[in-house]
């Protein structure tokens, strides 16, 4: 016997996004093709890189508060955002629905530091190292978390994320990221695993992975995580 209560089903993630117009490519968190199952998307008009990273207002935490509630009345199992800046309203977006929320990336630092060894941190590749700050690590409680944070400043990289164009040079993007995270390592050989805050970061992970040879960590494998948690499967094989 089912029931309903909505017009669409299956889509078990639901993605606060800015308002944005870039291009997404496949691994970017606004790429549906990025996962191997549905999800559902709503744009918080007022949300865009300025007002996000540059004023962090609390005049946004109303908005995405809406656009929570709104996905999860839509039937989404968990809600998160396409932005790791967010992670200053993790625990006031978290109390205001019903269905879990993981608004950053960054939330996965806390639970990445217990596998290194002692002595090791956590890197931390951020679009504005400068702009994130302890209320970000606070709001996702890995403030008290050895890390070393860099950011992709003045980088081809960050000027198609954040100078409102509507084009992107894959390429540029992945030597700047790639050059980053090795600098990063060469710098500091302590750092033992990499988080990338920044949701447009995903499709060079494995090109980060590559040059640093060490676990790398985003929205995208925080989604994939959730996901598996909230609609669990039946195991299937013979004995």
């Amino acid at each position: 016997m089912y029931y309903g209560n909505t017009t669409n089903y299956g889509q078990a993630i639901g993605i606060l996004m800015l308002n944005t117009g870039f291009p997404r490519i496949p691994g970017d968190i606004g790429n549906a093709t990025t996962f191997d199952f549905p999800v559902l998307y709503k744009v918080i008009s007022a949300a865009n890189a300025h007002t996000v990273v540059d004023e962090q207002g609390k005049d946004l935490l109303e908005p995405f508060i809406e656009g929570a509630r709104e996905l999860s009345a839509q039937g989404v199992r968990a809600v998160t955002t396409s932005c790791g800046f967010l992670a200053v309203f993790q625990k006031e977006l978290a109390a205001a629905v019903d269905v879990p929320v993981f608004a950053s990336s960054l939330i996965q630092a806390k639970f990445v530091y217990p596998m290194l060894k002692a002595g090791q941190k956590i890197g931390i590749i951020t679009a504005n190292a400068a702009k994130l700050t302890g209320r970000h690590f606070e709001g996702v409680d890995i403030a008290g978390i050895p890390k070393v944070v860099v950011g992709t400043e003045d980088t081809d990289f960050s000027r198609t994320f954040t100078s409102g164009v509507h084009y992107l040079d894959e390429e540029k993007a992945r030597a700047d990221l790639t050059r980053i995270a090795g600098r990063l390592v060469k710098d500091h050989p302590e750092v033992g695993a990499i988080v990338l805050e920044c949701t447009n970061m995903p499709p060079y992970a494995a090109d980060i992975q590559q040059k640093t040879g060490l676990p790398v960590f985003d929205i995208v494998t925080l989604v994939n995580y959730v996901y598996s948690a909230v609609v669990r499967k039946r195991y299937q094989g013979y004995l």
